[in-house]
């Protein structure tokens, strides 16, 4: 049964450029091993995804609105449907030194950051750097190998499911009380001074507002708690000063 808009499902895929073959992405560890590109820091795990919603770029998530739980699908994505067509405007030049001391360490190939956009360092001389704001897969035909593992079916399997493509936490970690109209979610101690957090909170809600039916009320608990003294070493007993032989 093809999956419906707005549906929550699991989807493992492995992505590549159609004209160099270079992988972009994999979600399978076994995949990346055997493709050369495994990242033992990575957690390989499958892609959560609501379908019809733009959580994936727009050539994938066409295909999956018409996929059902277990189908295996192969598509190539033309750069409309994927990262755009390249756009020649977006390639500036950025005198050197806009970059203050870090000008010196600018190399071709390097991401760098510039009125809080990321572009690519193509060309460096002259007092300037040619920065490339387009995204790297602009202009790339891409394929797609991809399996839709599971529906996310229950409202607490959901909320887990929203609440983990924000924050990167294993669910055991995770202590959630779903009732009829809300839910209570409290996240471990070591989370509260996360940068951004009050905005994954906000996203997480309006997430849960939207996916999980009947939800109108998220609460996030935070909970303090006083460490356990610890327990007092045994008291030495005096040592006797020995006594001078007569």
């Amino acid at each position: 049964m093809p999956l419906d808009a707005g549906t929550l499902a699991y989807i493992n895929y492995t992505a590549k450029v159609k004209e160099t073959d270079e992988v972009i992405d994999v979600t399978v560890e076994d995949e990346a091993k055997k493709l050369g590109v495994h990242d033992p820091s990575r957690k390989y795990e499958p892609k959560l995804v609501a379908i019809g919603e733009g959580w994936v770029i727009k050539g994938l998530d066409e295909a999956l609105v018409s996929a059902s739980v277990g189908d295996k699908i192969s598509l190539e994505v033309p750069p409309e449907k994927g990262f755009g067509q390249r756009d020649p405007s977006q390639v500036k030049l950025i005198p050197l030194r806009k970059f203050g001391d870090k000008a010196s360490e600018l190399r071709v190939g390097d991401e760098v950051e510039v009125d809080k956009k990321i572009g690519i360092v193509r060309f460096v001389g002259s007092g300037r750097a040619q920065i490339d704001f387009n995204h790297r897969l602009a202009g790339k035909t891409l394929l797609y190998d991809v399996e839709v593992v599971k529906k996310v079916e229950t409202d607490r399997d959901k909320i887990m499911a929203l609440i983990r493509r924000r924050i990167t936490i294993e669910e055991e970690k995770i202590e959630l009380i779903v009732e009829e109209k809300g839910v209570k979610i409290q996240l471990p101690s070591d989370l509260y001074l996360l940068d951004g957090l009050q905005i994954m909170k906000r996203g997480i809600s309006n997430d849960v507002f939207k996916f999980v039916k009947g939800m109108s009320k998220v609460y996030f608990i935070e909970l303090y708690e006083t460490k356990k003294p610890s327990a007092p070493t045994p008291a030495q007993a005096p040592t006797q000063p020995e006594q001078e032989e007569k």
